[in-house]
């Protein structure tokens, strides 16, 4: 949703009542992941997409009956072997899509979280899309403040969601959790879907030549908040790192050991030299982050695992470096190594192989590949069978309560 939310926060100030579609689970090769959105004006206006083109029509004609209805629904798009070409998702995926009548009656922290998006204050909204409960019933989680609205009055379903949310929100994970009417853990016939707004992940590039301008652009396009670091002024400067969001003048080594980094941040490492990254990487390789690499030949890898070692770090810690950084595509310009740099992130986030998709098989999308300790989205719901490839529409008073284990 974060895509759209300046487009619905003007409906939303206008008083204007609007269709929000939310992708809340997805099965095989679905186009887009939880959280992907679809709005409809009263006026029939569209802004997001739910499938990239799949089933856009019919999510658009589903908005209008919800707008009209002022009910939302619970829709599972899929295809058979019978219809394969009826409306549906020809790629095989299947998709659970949201779709709610949204406005400043209905949603009346909307603005609140609009603008806490806007200033990377972490933010989960969390909605009951199936089961015994108020269908559509919301509730706004803080990470330090107190929670905004209710999904079941006076009940303990309120405080269970909370602890939930604030753990996704520190992991950026969006997907749907089950618990018992009173959010009793062990039970599952309520659903509700937790979406997470949190700040845009960093990456640190550290080393201000000319690979640093072009994996800062990498960075930029792949969605992360990117910082360029280099203790020569002559060089750290805004002008020549226009997608950079911040270049900061400092030793590498100091800048880092004085920031917080998380378990989604991604050092990049292109110094080339001992009395910059070899320091740098002491504090890098002992600070949580996702990725850690360092530019260089495989002599100056070796080079510097010698010197790292000397310093007293473990195996453990130097397992962590990928040096040389980034796949192999035999990457020779600027450009092309970011690009190199960019298809390792990924594909260490999701878990491919490397591979061209002709040389292998089974599906094409990947789970998220978790951080250490941490869920993925489809260890958030407990629902992990297709249930079935039909594109029936389940609407609230249809939806049956499911049995406790």
């Amino acid at each position: 949703m974060r895509d759209i939310l300046d487009s619905i926060t003007r409906w939303w100030e206008s008083g204007e009542t609007f269709g929000l579609a939310t992708v809340v689970r997805t099965f095989s090769s679905a186009p887009r992941e939880p959280g992907a959105a679809m709005a409809v004006s009263a006026a029939g206006e569209v802004v997001g997409s739910v499938s990239g083109g799949c089933v856009e029509g019919a999510v658009y004609d589903l908005a209008g009956e919800v707008i009209a209805t002022g009910q939302p629904v619970l829709h599972r798009y899929g295809i058979s072997d019978d219809d394969a070409f009826a409306v549906g998702l020809t790629c095989g995926g299947i998709i659970d899509i949201f779709v709610e009548p949204a406005s400043s009656a209905r949603f009346a922290e909307l603005g609140e979280v609009a603008g806490a998006v806007r200033q990377g204050i972490p933010v989960a909204v969390a909605t009951i899309i199936e089961g015994p409960g108020e269908i559509g019933a919301r509730r706004v989680i803080w990470e330090d403040q107190p929670a905004a609205g209710t999904l079941k009055a006076g009940d303990r379903l309120d405080q269970a969601v909370d602890d939930d949310a604030r753990g996704m929100l520190a992991q950026g994970l969006t997907a749907v959790r089950r618990y018992g009417p009173d959010g009793e853990r062990r039970r599952d016939e309520l659903a509700v879907f937790i979406q997470s707004f949190a700040p845009a992940p960093r990456m640190l590039v550290f080393g201000a030549i000319d690979f640093a301008a072009a994996v800062a652009r990498a960075g930029k396009f792949l969605g992360y908040r990117v910082t360029v670091c280099d203790a020569r002024p002559v060089f750290a400067t805004a002008s020549r790192f226009p997608d950079a969001d911040e270049v900061i003048t400092d030793w590498p080594h100091r800048y880092l050991a004085g920031i917080a980094t998380d378990a989604r941040t991604v050092i990049c490492v292109l110094t080339h030299d001992p009395k910059f990254d070899v320091p740098l990487l002491e504090v890098a390789l002992r600070v949580p982050a996702a990725y850690i690499g360092a530019m260089g030949s495989r002599r100056t890898h070796e080079d510097r695992l010698a010197r790292l070692r000397e310093a007293g770090l473990t195996e453990a810690e130097l397992a962590r470096l990928r040096s040389p950084i980034g796949l192999d595509l035999g990457a020779r310009t600027p450009e092309e190594t970011a690009v190199a740099i960019a298809a390792e992130l990924i594909q260490l986030r999701w878990g491919g192989s490397g591979r061209p998709l002709t040389a292998t098989t089974g599906r094409i999308h990947h789970g998220r590949v978790p951080a250490e300790g941490g869920l993925t989205e489809a260890d958030a719901d407990t629902d992990d069978t297709a249930g079935g490839l039909a594109s029936d529409v389940l609407r609230p008073a249809d939806l049956p309560a499911r049995r406790a284990n």
